[in-house]
């Protein structure tokens, strides 16, 4: 493994699920981390941080608010690379869509991008999401879904589905800046991420596992397409972010599937849990594959099933205390 201790990348929302895996990955294969969060004072967002093996001498926190340019040009500033990761993450209605999803996932990102291209740093990667795919009504029936799909954004404004809205206007987003301005950016789009959790907060991918767990019907037709586990996520930004023959969106999921499939797995694996029995096509239109995420495949990444993401998530929850 290279030795990367003079190479110094910037990753917004380090304190998040994923952005935790993220930089303990990259202290871990030698990266000094400029990681951003919302609060410093808050013990919650940088404490788990902070004890992470290499902090001490390369991991550098930051305060920023997606929607002020200074803030993340100050994270930016002295790094080589971007893992744009910060963005509100729910599957709940909210109040104010504009105010809570799409202001800081749209103009982070262009904020992000413009203070990565004043930086000088040489590639962005992009956490973008399969909501950025799905829900997809118009796609033909007998094709697998891919990179080439995107969500309906009309269809979201009918059904107020904001999330994937706001991830979908976002990574257009980037597409149209890194184009505009001749900046090297990928994208990764990753499905229901889970597995052991890093922060003190639960994440709205685990919080799914565990309502299931504790009883919800809900069906999620709007927002799956797979599970993945959360080290394998982190492991793709960094396989596209080195692997410089790596271009345009990358799904990443450990296979296409149903929710439907997923409830019936939990269910086999703890069945003294009351997990409801779920119709096994919950997401129409969908078709399953093995291989949806062969882009990542073939740049060597090996990805856990579903078995061993539900146990790793399984376990997470109960050593945390969220199940008994």
């Amino acid at each position: 493994m290279a030795d990367r201790k003079d190479e110094a990348v910037c990753v917004t929302g380090g304190s998040g699920f994923i952005g935790s895996w993220l930089v303990r990955l990259l202290l871990d294969r030698g990266y000094t981390v400029h990681a951003t969060v919302k609060d410093l004072n808050d013990e919650r967002e940088t404490k788990h941080l902070e004890s992470l093996e290499g902090a001490d001498s390369r991991l550098r926190l930051f305060q920023i608010d997606l929607v002020d340019y200074d803030s993340l040009f100050a994270a930016i500033n002295g790094t080589v690379g971007l893992f744009h990761l910060a963005s509100p993450c729910t599957v709940d209605r909210v109040l104010d869509p504009e105010k809570e999803l799409l202001d800081p996932a749209i103009k982070g990102t262009i904020n992000a991008l413009k203070a990565a291209k004043d930086c000088g740093v040489k590639r962005v990667v992009v956490t973008s999401s399969i909501s950025a795919i799905v829900p997809c009504p118009n796609w033909p029936s007998d094709v697998v879904k891919n990179e080439d799909c995107w969500t309906d954004l009309d269809y979201c404004k009918q059904k107020g589905l904001w999330y994937p809205a706001s991830k979908t206007m976002a990574e257009k987003a980037a597409w149209e800046f890194a184009k505009e301005q001749g900046l090297d950016v990928v994208v990764v789009n990753p499905g229901t991420v889970m597995g052991p959790v890093f922060p003190p907060i639960l994440n709205a991918s685990m919080t799914m596992l565990l309502r299931l767990l504790e009883g919800c019907t809900e069906k999620y037709e709007d927002f799956f397409m797979g599970s993945v586990h959360v080290k394998d996520v982190a492991l793709a930004h960094i396989l596209v972010y080195e692997n410089k023959s790596a271009s345009g969106r990358h799904l990443c999921v450990e296979a296409i599937s149903h929710y439907g499939d997923f409830a019936a797995k939990v269910s086999e694996l703890y069945p003294e849990y009351n997990v409801p029995r779920i119709p096994k096509d919950t997401q129409p239109g969908l078709l399953r594959s093995k291989n949806g995420s062969k882009k990542l495949m073939d740049l060597g990444l090996h990805f856990a099933s579903m078995e061993e993401i539900i146990k790793d998530s399984f376990e997470s929850l109960r050593s945390k205390g969220y199940i008994s």
